[in-house]
């Protein structure tokens, strides 16, 4: 698991030029590449300090490593993955080795709780990669009869990373931006180079660098497809917050009233002594100040972000460090 989350840090750094440069839904910011990169690199440094105890337990390393990612994650790409890394870790629980079956069971959970923690989710993001590679894993272990071999595993992980691509290609088709400026989606990428770092990491082979070809706006020579794009307006909001079920359904409710791209994750498993529970929060909005105002309303959120969804972009089209 160390190893995966090693690989897709150095992935994801290497790419994330080319998924900021396609990256126009939700909104056109150019950072999703950035975004899970920062995400994913808080997973995996929170790691390299883990207790001999956890190092035996899959799911309690992916535990760690998912908390650590939700409570640092950035924009929705990053929300969304640190979501799908908390809720991979549950199955894997007390287990010292990685099986088909629990890797199928791990990746259904994880695509299910990544739709539920959106209020509106959409396919043709990396939503419909998580989903694809889930259903294909959990399709191709049926057919082994519970068989835990090495050999059953590298066949599950081949169908999600392939069952993963072919769902970024149909990204494309599935969102009008995205057909309009003919471009897969960005987070579908992401989710599929992290994918295929999982395969990398658990069969001891290299990455498919070939997975990658031919995806439209991909190519190096291809240009930065969203300063083409009107700039957005507003801001993006995030925080961390303690709340009960009710409050959290209640501030979810009030905050699709006011913007949208709403996604709530409890952050760790079990309440406090008060019965409240921590949520990751993030939305975009047209001014922070009502939906800090609705958040304040309900509990004292730490950790709170608010960034500019239109990025200061320099003359040759590239996304500044300062947007970044």
């Amino acid at each position: 698991m160390k190893r995966w989350l090693g690989k897709a840090e150095t992935a994801l750094g290497n790419h994330s030029d080319r998924l900021n440069a396609i990256n126009i839904f939700p909104v056109a910011d150019g950072d999703t590449g950035t975004n899970l990169y920062l995400t994913v690199r808080a997973a995996y440094r929170a790691l390299q300090d883990a207790s001999p105890a956890d190092a035996v337990d899959v799911g309690a390393v992916l535990a760690r490593a998912g908390q650590a990612a939700m409570e640092q994650a950035k924009g929705n790409s990053g929300t969304l993955f640190s979501v799908f890394l908390c809720a991979a870790a549950e199955p894997l629980a007390g287990h010292a080795r990685l099986t088909s079956s629990l890797l199928a069971a791990a990746l259904n959970r994880a695509q299910i709780r990544a739709w539920s923690a959106l209020s509106d989710p959409v396919p043709g993001t990396m939503l419909s990669v998580m989903e694809a590679a889930g259903r294909a894993a959990a399709a191709v272990d049926a057919g082994q009869n519970g068989n835990d071999s090495n050999h059953a595993l590298g066949l599950v992980l081949d169908a999600a990373v392939e069952a993963a691509l072919e769902a970024v290609v149909r990204t494309e088709g599935q969102l009008d931006a995205l057909q309009a400026a003919h471009v897969v989606d960005a987070g579908g990428v992401g989710m599929l180079l992290i994918l295929d770092c999982l395969r990398s990491a658990v069969l001891g082979e290299e990455l498919r660098s070939e997975l990658l070809d031919g995806l439209h706006g991909y190519d190096l020579q291809d240009p930065h497809i969203h300063t083409d794009m009107p700039d957005d307006d507003g801001v993006e909001v995030m925080c961390t917050i303690s709340l009960s079920p009710l409050d959290a359904a209640t501030l979810r409710l009030r905050l699709d009233e006011l913007g949208d791209s709403v996604i709530m994750s409890q952050v760790g498993p079990s309440a406090d002594a008060e019965g409240l529970y921590r949520w990751r929060v993030h939305v975009h909005v047209p001014a922070p100040a009502p939906a800090l105002a609705v958040i304040r309303s309900l509990g004292d959120p730490a950790d709170v972000s608010v960034s500019e969804l239109a990025l200061p972009r320099d003359p040759s089209g590239e996304v500044s460090a300062e947007g970044r």
